[in-house]
């Protein structure tokens, strides 16, 4: 009940996360004050998603291709009422895209240290590199102070193309698990699931099925496509270019959450290397990590207003009341997001090793070295699996 209540509140925000994404890295690209990146137009809410509607190229969920009731019900009220939409972002009455573009420059900052897929390598690449700078030609032809500024710093406006092609990653990524979880919400409420496992089967299904997804980046620039990053779908898919660098940078790695803690380096209290940070979400503990400004707390106050009633009452009868309401929700999601990392564990499994009931004991064995690889890192003194599974833990 939990992990499902959760999803349908994550959902909801996402919804709104993948298409401002998509209109960040399309359309606002290289704005160099992109004051209004977060004022999301119709012609995106209206966006069709492609895992969704009468139209979908696979329809994981039955509801509509165009943005959520709730969301636009939302994004009109807020908790204030119907006011400018100005007033309502400068109340921060919306929905919270910083946490999104947290999640987004961690997949960059890790990006080439994670080894999954050609995405990251394909930046670094020359035809990605002319492609840029087509593009970044292009949005400043009338522009001569800043083409000039190009020719003295390429470098500087090459990585904000590069860091535009993960936000569009990112957006592509999270237009699927929207789909996802909206129809996992529906089963549910239908009594559709017996319990996590069943949840979770039609979790690894789901992300087995659209592995092969392109991830793909277009910029348009007065209403021209002049950037196409990976113009060959087939040199991309998915759950190597979008899920797993995910998974990797947002659930195990990201990076100390600024205002929480003081870290010395020097006396190796922040790992050497990036592959050893542990401060992702599963790793989190979200008692001190609840204060303002810091990314998960600010999911947390998107999902606070989507929650399903069973769950607003679940948390007033067994927990805190409405005051700690942000605590619980956040330890709920916490549980929620192993079982997405359990799912896309399996989903890899099934990807590049055998089947569970695979007579061959040589294939077994494989699978049990893969399998034991991941659960070290949920051994770290630091992980709050143990934690999260206990009811003591709230």
């Amino acid at each position: 009940m939990q992990i499902i209540g959760i999803y349908k509140a994550y959902a909801v925000p996402m919804d709104f996360y993948w298409r401002d994404l998509l209109y960040i890295a399309e359309n606002v690209f290289l704005n160099p004050l992109p004051f209004f990146k977060y004022f999301l137009p119709q012609e995106y809410l209206d966006l069709h998603n492609h895992y969704a509607g009468d139209g979908a190229d696979l329809r994981i969920w039955r509801g509509e291709a165009t943005a959520h009731p709730e969301l636009l019900e939302f994004m009109e009220k807020g908790e204030t009422g119907k006011l400018p939409k100005i007033l309502h972002h400068w109340f921060h009455d919306r929905i919270n895209m910083e946490f999104a573009e947290a999640c987004m420059q961690a997949m960059l900052w890790h990006g080439r240290d994670m080894g999954w897929g050609q995405f990251d390598g394909y930046l670094d690449s020359d035809e990605y590199r002319a492609n840029a700078d087509r593009a970044i030609k292009a949005y400043f032809k009338y522009n001569p102070p800043m083409l000039a500024l190009y020719k003295l710093f390429p470098d500087m406006f090459l990585e904000q193309c590069r860091m535009m092609s993960y936000t569009a990653n990112l957006g592509l990524f999270w237009e699927i698990m929207a789909p996802v979880f909206f129809e996992m919400s529906d089963i549910f409420d239908e009594g559709g699931f017996k319990g996590v496992p069943d949840a979770m089967n039609f979790l690894v299904n789901g992300i087995f099925a659209i592995s092969g997804r392109p991830i793909y980046h277009h910029v348009y620039i007065r209403g021209r496509n002049v950037l196409k990053s990976f113009p060959n779908p087939k040199a991309s898919c998915w759950l190597y270019e979008a899920a797993l660098p995910y998974v990797e940078a947002v659930f195990y790695r990201t990076a100390p959450f600024r205002g929480t803690k003081s870290y010395n380096a020097q006396a190796g209290q922040v790992p050497t290397e990036q592959k050893d940070f542990h401060y992702g979400i599963l790793y989190a503990d979200v008692f001190p990590v609840g204060s303002a400004g810091i990314p998960p707390t600010l999911l947390m106050q998107d999902m606070l207003h989507f929650l399903p009633p069973y769950l607003v009452e679940y948390y007033q009868q067994h927990c805190r009341g409405e005051d700690d309401m942000l605590i619980q929700l956040g330890i709920t999601f916490q549980r929620s997001m192993y079982c997405v990392t359990s799912a896309v564990i399996q989903a890899l499994r099934q990807a590049l090793l055998y089947p569970l009931d695979d007579p061959n004991p040589k294939h077994l064995m494989a699978n049990r070295a893969f399998f034991e690889a991941q659960i070290d890192r949920f051994k770290r003194p630091e992980a709050r699996l143990r934690d999260i599974q206990s009811q003591e833990y709230r």
